[in-house]
């Protein structure tokens, strides 16, 4: 079997900034929440069986506790915001598995699924359907793959390597160095891609670099330079890591059949029809 794990909250945005506004009958706003429950419907309609969908029930997380700049839901469009929780009802409603994140982010819910389904040995791949950088981390071989389904490219591991120039493993280092401005944490001063990609593809991880940028085994260009603000910001790095690592205890699921597709519940037709798209209950009633 394969196991399709969706980044939910990543499709809403999606779908957000690609549809056209639409309303239900109560005149909310629910144009993406549309467009991510036919985008769902088509994966179960093209024989997708087994998927769950991770969503940031609150964006913020446990993360911010322990950086003060850390992504907040402050900036987001209200209407796109509004969503966030009837994306979830509804594909509850579809007979969706979602996982909705509260202390911990979509992304770990994600990273604790995919760890959790490779150890079923019936399991023969698991598709992460997100194209966001801090989810290489989790691809394994061809186990474990990316899918971003809007380019229709999917990132094994060697796809990984070939993009950052380091591991999976590395994938935390690598942001760690280099910054994440999408989750609010801005890397060591002055570092770029080139030099954190040579410096982990010759080390592995942060803490293996040598805070002496005389004992680098890699030229790096401007490393007198970029060694003070490691040597000054290492245990910020450290710090930065730490909020990179997705962890892999997030509640999720017991058994991955808990994720196989039985068919929408019986108060999906109202659902469909409160969301003013009665052929979303049509197209999942004519997969069962």
């Amino acid at each position: 079997m394969r196991v399709h794990l969706i980044d939910g909250t990543y499709e809403l945005y999606r779908h957000f900034f690609a549809l056209p506004a639409a309303q239900d009958r109560d005149g909310h706003e629910v144009g993406a929440v549309r467009g991510v429950l036919a985008s769902v419907l088509g994966m179960l309609e093209g024989g997708t069986t087994h998927v769950g969908v991770a969503t940031d029930h609150v964006v913020e997380s446990f993360r911010n506790r322990l950086w003060a700049g850390y992504k907040t839901g402050e900036g987001i469009d209200p209407l796109l915001h509004s969503q966030f929780h009837p994306l979830e009802q509804t594909l509850a409603s579809m007979g969706v598995v979602v996982w909705a994140m509260q202390e911990f982010e979509a992304d770990d819910a994600l990273a604790s699924a995919a760890a959790r389904a490779a150890g079923d040995s019936n399991v023969e791949q698991i598709l992460i359907c997100s194209p966001d950088k801090d989810l290489s981390q989790c691809v394994v071989g061809d186990r474990i793959v990316q899918f971003d389904r809007r380019q229709r490219q999917v990132r094994n591991e060697a796809g990984v390597i070939e993009k950052f120039g380091v591991p999976p493993v590395s994938i935390p280092d690598w942001l760690a160095l280099v910054g994440d401005t999408a989750d609010g944490f801005p890397g060591v001063t002055g570092w770029g891609e080139k030099a954190a990609t040579a410096l982990l593809a010759r080390y592995g991880r942060v803490d293996r670099i040598p805070v002496d940028c005389e004992t680098w085994e890699v030229t790096v260009r401007g490393a007198a330079r970029l060694g003070a603000a490691f040597a000054a910001q290492r245990d910020l790095a450290l710090l930065f890591r730490d909020l990179a690592t997705l962890r892999l205890d997030a509640p999720v699921f017991d058994f991955v059949d808990e994720l196989r597709w039985q068919g929408p519940t019986t108060g999906f037709q109202e659902t469909a029809a409160r969301l003013g798209a009665p052929e979303l209950w049509e197209r999942a009633n004519r997969i069962r």
